[in-house]
């Protein structure tokens, strides 16, 4: 059975729980992070993506395998804080988060390159040697049109339109990886090319959040389809899963400039299911598991032989930037105090 007749079928929330969330124990719902104890036989999984995407994938690893995978999720620097820390259950694979943000850590990580390696685009490549590519993932905005308006959001310039005040859906960027990665791509779009000159932006920005700041990346998009929020700082599936189904939502990509950052998966060292974390990493990186997320799970793949979603515009159509991510990684502790203490200002002043 393929990943794709997994995916066809019309399979209740608690039937695919049920298959692949098996904790962390005493877990209580889906994304919740919680400790426990690590069983030997189990491959412990530490994965900050939705549960839309971990869901069929690892159902489908389960059943081609025999493997059974307990999955851990919550925020990407609450779980590589985790892994630092050998927390139990003890993790055997992580599995997402900007690669900005892992390989600030990868130290953590076992070297291993896949058998999938030579079907990677040439701009996805483990070049580190233990951080393998999983998707691309564009930093977007996500507007709900039904509260949309006269308004006009074409990119970040519009998000400082005091009608926007309050309205603004943001992640905090020390706890999100797509948060982070937002703020990288407001620095280099804002401050065109040269991140301390988009600092007064980031300033303007920071004072519409009218001291809204939400704690998880699936606030954000969760916020926007639900009408708390007109708009959302998010990554590309956030909001293409609800354009996918035809919600009053609408994918915006700025006009200053879109960063587009492959998340990974990686085996932590020390694990002691070695080969089963191999197997996972190849099948996630597969060419099934690759053309079920581009098909039916709104994202993009890393592979040369996968096509795009048909829904999303060809990465040509856009008007994409690059950082300098050697010193977005050395100024990472540095810009999170920034983002933090001119919040704070925000916040405190009368």
């Amino acid at each position: 059975m393929g990943v794709t007749d997994v995916l066809g079928k019309n399979l209740s929330v608690a039937a695919v729980l049920a298959l692949c969330l098996t904790g962390c124990a005493g877990a209580e719902k889906a994304g919740e992070h919680t400790a426990g104890v690590q069983a030997d036989e189990e491959l412990v999984v530490y994965c900050p993506h939705p549960p839309g995407l971990i869901n069929p994938i690892v159902a489908e690893f389960e059943s081609r395998t025999g493997i059974d995978v307990r999955v851990c999720t919550g925020g990407t620097g609450k779980l590589l804080g985790d892994v630092a820390t050998r927390e139990e259950p003890l993790c055997d694979v992580f599995w997402g988060g900007s690669l900005t943000t892992v390989r600030a850590r990868q130290e953590l990580f076992e070297p291993y390159i896949s058998i999938n390696e030579p079907m990677v685009l040439e701009e996805f490549k483990n070049t580190e040697g233990n951080l393998t590519r999983f998707t691309d993932m564009p930093s977007v905005l996500m507007v709900n049109t039904r509260l949309l308006g006269d308004l006009t959001i074409e990119g970040y310039e519009d998000l400082l339109n005091p009608e926007l005040k309050g309205r603004i859906a943001m992640c905090s960027p020390s706890s999100s990886s797509s948060a982070w990665e937002q703020l990288i791509n407001m620095l280099y779009a804002m401050g065109e090319g040269e991140p301390e000159e988009g600092w007064d932006y980031v300033e303007e920005f920071i004072a519409n959040l009218d001291g809204v700041l939400l704690e998880s990346s699936s606030e954000v998009y969760q916020g926007v389809a639900d009408g708390r929020f007109t708009v959302g700082l998010t990554f590309e599936e956030g909001a293409a899963h609800y354009v996918a189904e035809g919600q009053p939502v609408k994918i915006v990509y700025m006009e200053e400039g879109v960063i587009s950052r492959p998340d990974v998966v990686a085996i932590v060292k020390g694990t002691i299911h070695e080969a089963e974390a191999e197997q996972f990493v190849d099948f996630v990186t597969g060419l099934d598991a690759q053309q079920t997320i581009s098909s039916q799970l709104d994202r993009r793949t890393v592979r040369s032989d996968v096509e795009e979603p048909s829904y999303l515009p060809d990465k040509g159509q856009l008007h994409i930037i690059w950082d300098d991510e050697e010193l977005s990684g050395q100024k990472k502790a540095l810009w999170l105090e920034r983002f933090a203490g001119l919040y704070e200002k925000s916040v405190t002043a009368p």
